[in-house]
């Protein structure tokens, strides 16, 4: 018997939890509800739910507190829903560890693609290069594919399942450039084409686990205007 996917839903409006709630419940999923930060934070640490979704504006402890703690010690993919629509808030959650941010008012439809392109990142599946090999290897990063596990100078690396998705596009076409749409459509899905934002952010996220010095990167190389090349083996 397949497993529900299990979701924790955290947003201090009462309506909202109702309302998403109900419709998740609707189509299978297990749900969680916490009404606050301090709430998310304790439900976290008792269990594991696959996926989180997660209000900003919250009493206390907000989304943006919540995003940075969870990622101090899980990878749990995080969907940020926030009536904050500015960029600068976007980039912020991003950049704090969110896998994906929708703005209020949202349609049920559009959080679904969402949870779905997201636990399609977390199982493994990739939207392109099917003849992945089992391990890569450059210089002083290991990537074993199969078992979605990276390794800096020997040490272990805890990526994300996007930021891992992500890694894996360009490790598999190392040494060839990655246009910036091309990375979008097959890490996101082609609905994220023009988000190059989101690109930017993970790439960031990216090079300061992977590299000595993120800001002048030896691995993932910028292609001005164009996108980003992952740097060969010599």
């Amino acid at each position: 018997m397949r497993k529900r996917i299990s979701v924790l839903v955290v947003d201090d409006e009462k309506e909202i939890l109702t309302f998403v709630r109900s419709n998740l419940v609707a189509r299978g999923f297990e749900v969680f509800t916490a009404r606050n930060g301090a709430e998310a934070l304790a439900f976290l640490e008792a269990k594991s739910p696959d996926l989180m979704v997660l209000d900003i504006l919250m009493p206390e402890i907000d989304g943006f507190e919540v995003c940075r703690r969870v990622r101090e010690w899980s990878t749990i993919p995080i969907i940020v829903l926030s009536a904050l629509g500015r960029d600068h808030d976007k980039v912020q959650a991003l950049d704090l560890g969110a896998d994906d941010y929708l703005t209020k008012p949202f349609s049920v439809e559009e959080l679904l693609a969402r949870i779905r392109a997201l636990m399609r990142r977390s199982g493994g599946d990739s939207l392109a290069s099917p003849n992945i090999p089992p391990e890569f290897e450059s210089g002083e990063v290991r990537i074993d594919f199969e078992k979605q596990l990276v390794f800096v100078r020997g040490n272990p690396v805890r990526l994300t399942p996007t930021e891992f998705a992500l890694l894996r596009e360009l490790a598999v076409n190392s040494g060839k450039l990655m246009t910036h749409s091309m990375l979008l459509s097959r890490v996101w899905g082609p609905d994220y084409r023009t988000e190059v934002e989101y690109l930017r952010v993970f790439i960031r996220r990216l090079r300061r686990k992977i590299e000595c010095d993120p800001n002048n990167p030896y691995y993932i190389l910028t292609e001005p205007r164009s996108g980003y090349r992952f740097r060969p083996s010599d």
